[in-house]
């Protein structure tokens, strides 16, 4: 074997494993291919988790303001509670008073 057949040799040999990693990479890229529909699948449901997204921040944000709402209203009728509760004590002690000047 002379260079001249070497070198053809050599040119051939590369050739071929050129057009093998070609063909092997158009069959990769022919079964990995991303499809148009899947793509619009892919939009839709980033779409709708955005939508969820917002839909729970403003369910987060009702129940806060609802939560401070009704710890207000606790801490008003806790107030109110105790204000009526010492207005019942001083009630009951001048009807004592009251009872104890009568039996005098």
């Amino acid at each position: 074997m002379n260079r001249t057949e070497f070198i053809i040799v050599t040119a051939i040999i590369l050739f071929v494993a050129f057009c093998m990693g070609w063909f092997a990479n158009w069959l990769v890229h022919r079964f990995t291919r991303v499809r148009q529909s899947d793509v619009a699948d892919l939009d839709r449901m980033s779409q709708e988790l955005h939508e969820a997204e917002e839909t729970r921040d403003q369910a987060i944000t009702y129940l806060q303001q609802r939560e401070a709402e009704l710890t207000n209203q606790l801490t008003q009728t806790e107030a109110e509670l105790r204000a009526a509760m010492e207005g019942l004590r001083d009630a009951r002690q001048e009807a004592e008073f009251l009872r104890n000047h009568i039996e005098q």
